[in-house]
C-alpha cells in the first residue's frame, strides 16, 4: 500500500504546480432540469374559445398554478423551464373571466392554428384575439 501512495504522490504534486490546469473545468457535476408550473402548449390554446366556462377552460388547460383571491375572474398559467446548462425559459398565460365565461387572453403564447407546426413564442406579453362569443339562439 505504501509502494502505490509513494508512486502516486508525484503525479499529485505534478498536478499542483500547473496553475491554468483544473480538474473543475473539465468535470463538472451533473445538474437536473428544473421544470416548475403548468405546461401550456400551443395546441392547447388554440381550443380556447370566447364564451368558454370556467370548467372547460380548466379541462383543456388544468388547474391554474395562481388563482387570485381578489380577483377570481383572473387565472395565471406560469412555466419555468431551467435545462441543465442552458437559459432560464419563462412562459406566463393570463386568462380574464367575465360572468363566469372566458373574455379574453393575454401571455406570450400564442393561438395558433392547425397548419402551424411549431410557431415561435412571441418575446413579449399580448392579447391574443380569440374571435367573438358563440351566439346562442334564443329559446
Amino acid at each position: 500500500m505504501r509502494r502505490i501512495a509513494l508512486l502516486f504522490l508525484p503525479v499529485l504534486a505534478a498536478c499542483s504546480s500547473v496553475s491554468e490546469l483544473k480538474v473543475t473545468d473539465y468535470i463538472t457535476p451533473y445538474k437536473i432540469d428544473i421544470r416548475q408550473g403548468n405546461y401550456v402548449t400551443q395546441e392547447m390554446v388554440s381550443q380556447l374559445k370566447a364564451g368558454q366556462t370556467q370548467q372547460q377552460v380548466r379541462f383543456i388547460l388544468g388547474s391554474p398554478l395562481l388563482v387570485d383571491t381578489f380577483h377570481k375572474d383572473r387565472w395565471d398559467y406560469v412555466y419555468q423551464f431551467k435545462p441543465n446548462h442552458g437559459d432560464l425559459q419563462a412562459r406566463r398565460l393570463t386568462l380574464f373571466f367575465a360572468d363566469g365565461k372566458l373574455a379574453r387572453v393575454a401571455g406570450d403564447v400564442d393561438a395558433a392554428g392547425p397548419e402551424d407546426a411549431a410557431p415561435e413564442p412571441s418575446p413579449g406579453s399580448r392579447v391574443i384575439d380569440m374571435g367573438s362569443a358563440p351566439t346562442t339562439p334564443a329559446k
